[in-house]
């Protein structure tokens, strides 16, 4: 009876243990399966992060390639400026040489002149009679047409036709320059006078004529005529551009913020910037770097050429000039070699902007358009009153060049020499716009300098989000036209 009551529980104990050995079965498989499911995401998950690493270093070598190439085309061109320099230290020091050998000759004569003169040989005035001593011989030229417009009777609208300004403001410049070009008599010649001197300069700036021409119109020798040219436009670099073109103070740079703003709408402006090129002779050395590929696809004709880089005030008067850099260089690398990006840099430009084209990167102090394609509203209406900045710039830059027709043509002058020429008539601009010197309109001349986007054109990232929230404002406020439309 007893074992026949036991048989059941022994039954029952025996489905128990059936049950719990399937249920941790079903669970080790659960288990495996799980552990399955966590490998196989871990796997993903080290694949992924090992995809992503690759793609860091890959992007981090090409970015040591691009900064290695940049570098290595950076230091090229330094190192060909430094030996361009180099060589024409070299020609003018023997210039130099030669120029006071045929001084010392000059006066050898002179003096053999003189003691021939006062020792009375046979067939000559000797000096018995007062001691008046004999003068080198000098060629007589005609220069009616300069005493002509010396005259005070001369026409006020002829004398500006003539040398792109009035006569007062030609002669503050003479007054400025007096006692910097001013030569004594000798007795070999008369000096000529400094207004003479200074008309001889600028009226070979204002129609870019040949030095035959000019000695024709002053009565001068050619070489008279060079010679005059570039003292004259050293003494505008040296004396007055420290005066008539600097950059502004801090009161000076709060009144162009304010004038920028009315314009555009845009806060924090205190310049706007443009590049243009000048033509040049081919160059003896270094020609490719010269070469202007723009111009002469334009032009169908093999061109050369040198940078000037401006920032002007809302009047169109330069704030600070880069002149002198080969013309086959783009605008960012202009801008790199200038001195104002290295005070820029050193912060003399922090928390302001200074307005460019596209050819200009956008960076912590240079404001630049959008140059994406597909642009937003937005967008549109932002570069709308970015191009109302630059226009000032490029207009300042047709006056330039209408004024001084000799950056038109490959002048005669020496490449080492032509950066003074240029920043002469920089000065010489500025001059006329600070007086409010009209310029006539038939001289006034279209630009035609290709703007390249540079390979990086975005360097900011702050200056990004500056430049869209100023867009956002603009349109916001409705300051943004819709003359895109």
């Amino acid at each position: 009876m007893n074992e026949t009551k036991k048989r059941p529980r022994k039954k029952t104990l025996q489905q128990d243990d059936d049950n719990i050995s399937f249920e941790q079965h079903t669970t080790n498989n659960k288990t495996k399966d799980l552990k399955g499911i966590i490998t196989s995401l871990i796997l993903l998950e080290d694949q992924e992060h090992t995809d992503q690493q690759h793609q860091t270093t890959a992007l981090s070598q090409e970015k040591q390639l691009l900064d290695s190439n940049h570098n290595k085309t950076t230091k090229t061109m330094v190192d060909y400026y430094s030996n361009l320099q180099q060589y024409y230290s070299q020609v003018e020091q023997t210039h130099r040489v030669k120029r006071h050998k045929s001084r010392a000759i000059a006066a050898a004569g002179a003096v053999a002149v003189s003691s021939v003169s006062n020792n009375g040989l046979p067939g000559k005035q000797g000096s018995a009679g007062g001691g008046q001593q004999r003068r080198l011989w000098v060629k007589d030229r005609d220069k009616e047409w300069w005493d002509e417009c010396n005259r005070p009777d001369y026409p006020e609208e002829d004398f500006k036709q003539s040398f792109r300004m009035s006569k007062a403001t030609f002669e503050l410049i003479c007054e400025e320059l007096h006692s910097f070009i001013a030569k004594e008599d000798t007795t070999l010649r008369n000096a000529i006078p400094v207004r003479q001197r200074v008309a001889v300069c600028i009226w070979r700036l204002a129609t870019g004529e040949p030095l035959r021409l000019v000695s024709k119109r002053f009565g001068l020798g050619i070489s008279t005529c060079h010679k005059l040219v570039l003292e004259v436009c050293s003494a505008i670099r040296n004396v007055l551009m420290p005066k008539y073109l600097q950059w502004p103070d801090e009161d000076s740079l709060n009144k162009i913020k304010n004038e920028f703003e009315s314009i555009s709408g845009i806060p924090n402006v205190v310049g706007s910037m443009y590049t243009t090129h000048i033509p040049i002779i081919a160059p003896k050395i270094s020609v490719a770097a010269y070469f202007n590929k723009k111009h002469t696809e334009r032009n169908q004709k093999t061109s050369y050429s040198i940078t000037v880089q401006g920032v002007v005030d809302p009047r169109g008067v330069f704030t600070d000039v880069c002149i002198g850099w080969p013309g086959s260089m783009p605008d960012d690398q202009v801008l790199e070699k200038s001195a104002l990006y290295q005070r820029a840099n050193g912060g003399l430009l922090k928390d302001v902007w200074i307005v460019g084209s596209s050819g200009y990167p956008l960076m912590d102090w240079v404001l630049v358009p959008y140059t994406q394609q597909h642009l937003t509203w937005t967008q549109h209406a932002f570069n709308e009153k970015i191009a109302e900045i630059q226009k000032v710039a490029k207009d300042a830059f047709t006056r330039l060049k209408g004024r001084w027709s000799c950056l038109h043509k490959r002048t005669e002058v020496k490449l080492q020499d032509l950066p003074v020429v240029l920043g002469a008539c920089c000065v010489l601009h500025n001059i006329c716009e600070i007086r409010k010197e009209e310029i006539d309109p038939k001289l006034n001349t279209e630009l035609f300098d290709d703007e390249m986007v540079p390979e990086v054109a975005l360097r900011s990232v702050t200056s990004i989000k500056a430049r869209d929230a100023m867009a956002h404002n603009l349109l916001h406020h409705c300051h943004a036209g819709t003359g895109f439309l």
